[in-house]
């Protein structure tokens, strides 16, 4: 029996190929929609080829993670609000329900001041929009460690109506990514698939590659009430071909899908897949 909950491939997941290159490759392998990831490759900011590869793919949008990455810091406008505002109108053109954001850089200051109140007012225009607050970490450098948001890694501390839980990113917290989920409650609307180590980087593992309890949050979110969707959000940049992406895409995919426990049934806890 399948899972109602949609499995979506991130356009992250397909790097350093083109956001184009997602949409084929999630068609391939069955994704049910593509979560897309706006950074500097231009298809990924423009509503109307993004629309022309969903149509000719047969693979919606389900969700757009706004440009809130260091390297996304100027796609758009140098300005967060307007970025995040673009995230919400390309999301709303596309007909996705979700827009992932990110907690404010520490230097970010204006914007992570005004962070909680601004979010308010971009969600009073966007009703019909999910803005869907991320857990990150903190980044280990040279023997030290910082946290580069503000106030923190764990959006769960200030509070928001919606959150993506990203296992990668509890790993290199080295955080529970079960209790996680429980902090979030039924703000839980969207979660980023991908296994990590614990080694206090952010992995992005193909999930059961790594000691995170992927398996076992896929087969709690029917009974967390969960209504939202599970992206893929997986590193292949180091593999060797498109046919070894394709397979570790494909073994994502089946991973999700056979965890994600379906409305009304119970699945007996187990080990790691």
């Amino acid at each position: 029996m399948s899972s109602s909950v949609p499995v979506l491939l991130s356009s992250s997941s397909v790097f350093p190929e083109p956001t184009a290159a997602a949409f084929e490759m999630a068609a391939a392998v069955g994704y049910d929609g593509v979560e897309v990831m706006v950074w500097t490759d231009a298809v990924s900011q423009d509503a109307g080829a993004l629309q022309g590869l969903s149509q000719h793919y047969g693979v919606p949008v389900l969700s757009v993670h706004a440009p809130c990455l260091l390297v996304t810091q100027r796609v758009w406008s140098p300005d967060p609000w307007e970025r995040l505002a673009k995230a919400a109108e390309l999301a709303e053109t596309l007909g996705a329900p979700t827009v992932v954001v990110h907690p404010p850089f520490t230097w970010q200051r204006d914007y992570a001041r005004n962070f909680v109140p601004g979010l308010a007012k971009v969600q009073a225009k966007h009703p019909d929009i999910t803005f869907a607050i991320e857990n990150m970490f903190p980044v280990r450098m040279a023997g030290r460690t910082f946290v580069p948001y503000q106030p923190g890694w764990d959006p769960t501390e200030t509070g928001f109506d919606a959150y993506t839980l990203d296992l990668s990113h509890c790993s290199a917290a080295r955080t529970d990514a079960l209790a996680l989920a429980d902090r979030m409650g039924a703000g839980l609307k969207h979660v980023h698939l991908g296994d990590g180590s614990g080694e206090g980087r952010d992995e992005h593992l193909v999930p059961g590659r790594g000691n995170q309890p992927c398996a076992e949050l896929l087969r709690s979110l029917a009974g967390r009430g969960f209504t939202g969707s599970v992206a893929l959000e997986v590193s292949t940049r180091k593999v060797t071909s498109r046919d070894v992406r394709e397979r570790d895409l494909r073994e994502s995919l089946e991973f999700a899908r056979r965890h994600l426990t379906p409305a009304g049934t119970n699945t007996p806890a187990t080990t790691h897949a």
